[in-house]
């Protein structure tokens, strides 16, 4: 059994990263329903085809870890064994994501503790901002090493 009927490059190949990010679109960056929209989009994108995960919010769709943890494997794919993940065991999938995020970089911004106390409906704020870190740390800064690097390289000729 696959735990993905996804994989590779289509989730969020060409501009879907940037249209996640706000980018595009001239004046709909600067609107916030537009950001959580694209972010949503983004998340879903990136966690398509992974067992027990339906992104349709930044609460209840986080709830028990599986959201966490996929979209953390999504861009960390031997950081996590997506298979062996149970949705019962909230506290542990929140470990496993958190800690392979931040093994990775990423900033620790939520706490195992407050999201199994906040429960089958987390603060959608704090999920929010954790995921748009994420978003930053996995899509935007590869970007930008990519363009800085490309500008290096063009100069030295």
């Amino acid at each position: 059994m696959t735990s993905r009927n996804v994989r590779g490059g289509g989730a969020m190949g060409g501009g879907g990263a940037a249209k996640a990010g706000g980018e595009q679109g001239g004046n709909a960056a600067a609107n916030p329903t537009t950001i959580k929209e694209r972010l949503l989009a983004w998340c879903q994108q990136a966690t398509q085809g992974y067992q027990h995960v339906n992104v349709t919010n930044f609460s209840s769709s986080w709830a028990d870890g599986m959201a966490f943890c996929a979209l953390v494997h999504h861009y960390l794919p031997t950081s996590i064994n997506y298979e062996a993940l149970n949705p019962k065991d909230r506290r542990k999938n929140f470990e496993i994501a958190f800690k392979a995020a931040e093994d990775h970089g990423c900033a620790p911004l939520l706490d195992v503790n407050d999201m199994i106390e906040m429960g089958n409906k987390p603060d959608w704020k704090c999920v929010f901002t954790y995921i748009q870190s994420l978003y930053k740390h996995f899509v935007m800064m590869p970007q930008a090493m990519a363009a800085r690097a490309a500008a290096t390289q063009a100069g030295s000729h």
